[in-house]
């Protein structure tokens, strides 16, 4: 079971959720508005379809949804999860220049290190690796361009600041082969399973206007930086960008249902209406897409955001954490870098921190290192080897406290006898 921003055991042991129950769980288990809206809709209506009729359910959740999504995106498609929602973002695009005359237009833009579902159409998004490459046989092979991963960049890692090279080449491929491209589609500021990689400030906007540029559209997957974990609602909001597509999932009924979203500008939506032509519709449903109970979980998720300030305690909590793992792991020999971006941190280990030598792959030091802080009651979870924090906005300093010190203790553990830790 679980409790506010714990999990508790069989034993009756708890630990903190630091990642949100993958990266879902926004206001903390149990809040009794979200449960109380479950129990009420639950007695209402479980479900009815969304073809051809609607419910109250689904059309409150989307009136309030537009109002809280960068101005623009105004037109709401419901799926049940976040890969479901950009493979509808795939699609729509795809026929969106399909349907305005152009089907030359069919081919996908992604970022290196990529991911963005584990469908087939998500994950031929994703990087090479042991999630994409036994499927190969299945997936279509997107454009690819440099990632904003400064770290590890080719042009900017060591040198004193990014130099933006990686939008360069997104430039310079927009520039080739624009007239054949329909979409490109990003995760906001913060790639999250590459290992919580922080793109530098101003990314973001320079890709959108190399996109208005070359009218291509611009898909942002927020499933996993939507609803607060930047520090504004949406990782967009944070430069002021408005995605032509954006897909929703995770924390959209605050981490209590599966429930996703692909919304759209009126551009989009309304090449796909057409009273002479039957064909430009975009034929693709879900059996439980906007499910009822679904819908009042995920509106009293938003009315919280309403009523209490959630934004603004994010922020405070974000700057404390930061201090915190400054002040833990700055000079850590295993911590090559710190990125963060809100509440959205990773912990990259390292073996040698001057070369930036990583550690090989079968020593598993970041699954070790996780291992030992749920002995001190921490329930964390690593990408590789970095180390994932993203807990619930609900989330207390006291609590951040013990994460950090928790993960301080699974390095000095995994440490001991280590020839590169004292």
């Amino acid at each position: 079971r679980a409790e506010g921003n714990r999990l508790i055991d069989r034993d009756g042991r708890e630990y903190i959720d630091a990642v949100a129950s993958l990266w879902s769980v926004i206001h903390g288990h149990g809040h009794p508005q979200i449960v109380e809206a479950i129990q009420a809709q639950a007695a209402k209506l479980q479900h009815s379809t969304l073809l051809g009729i609607s419910h109250p359910s689904a059309i409150a959740f989307a009136d309030s949804l537009v109002r809280h999504l960068p101005k623009g995106l105004s037109r709401v498609y419901y799926s049940s999860d976040g890969s479901s929602a950009v493979e509808v973002a795939l699609k729509m695009a795809i026929q969106y220049w399909v349907n305005q005359g152009h089907p030359e237009r069919k081919r996908i833009v992604a970022l290196d290190m990529a991911y963005h579902g584990d469908t087939l159409g998500a994950n031929s998004l994703g990087g090479p690796g042991p999630f994409r490459d036994p499927y190969e046989p299945l997936l279509f092979e997107p454009l690819r361009v440099p990632n904003g991963y400064r770290y590890r960049c080719r042009w900017c890692a060591s040198g004193p600041e990014c130099d933006s090279s990686c939008v360069d080449a997104l430039r310079d491929l927009l520039e080739a082969r624009g007239a054949e491209i329909a979409a490109l589609i990003v995760e906001p500021r913060v790639q999250g399973a590459a290992g919580m990689i922080v793109a530098p400030e101003g990314h973001l906007s320079s890709i959108r206007r190399l996109c208005d540029d070359h009218d291509v559209l611009l898909i942002a997957d927020e499933v996993a930086t939507g609803f607060g974990r930047t520090g504004e609602m949406f990782a967009c909001d944070l430069e002021g960008v408005v995605p032509d597509i954006m897909t929703l999932g995770k924390g959209i009924t605050g981490g209590y249902l599966p429930l996703s979203a692909t919304v759209a500008t009126d551009r989009v939506y309304d090449a796909f209406y057409d009273l002479t032509d039957r064909n430009k519709t975009l034929f693709h449903g879900h059996t439980f897409a906007g499910n009822p109970i679904c819908c009042a979980a995920a509106l009293a998720s938003l009315r919280i955001f309403e009523t209490d300030p959630v934004l603004v305690r994010v922020r405070e909590r974000a700057a404390f954490l930061g201090t915190l793992l400054h002040e833990l792991f700055a000079d850590h020999p295993w911590v090559g870098e710190i990125r963060q971006q809100g509440l959205m941190v990773g912990l990259e280990l390292v073996r040698d921190r001057t070369t930036r030598e990583s550690f090989p792959a079968i020593d598993a030091i970041g699954w070790r290192v996780c291992m030992a802080a749920r002995d001190k009651g921490v329930f964390v979870r690593p990408l590789g080897d970095v180390v994932i924090l993203m807990p619930p906005l609900s989330i207390e300093e006291e609590e951040l406290v013990q994460i950090a010190e928790a993960v301080h203790y699974g390095l000095r553990e995994v440490g001991k006898g280590h020839d590169t830790v004292d």
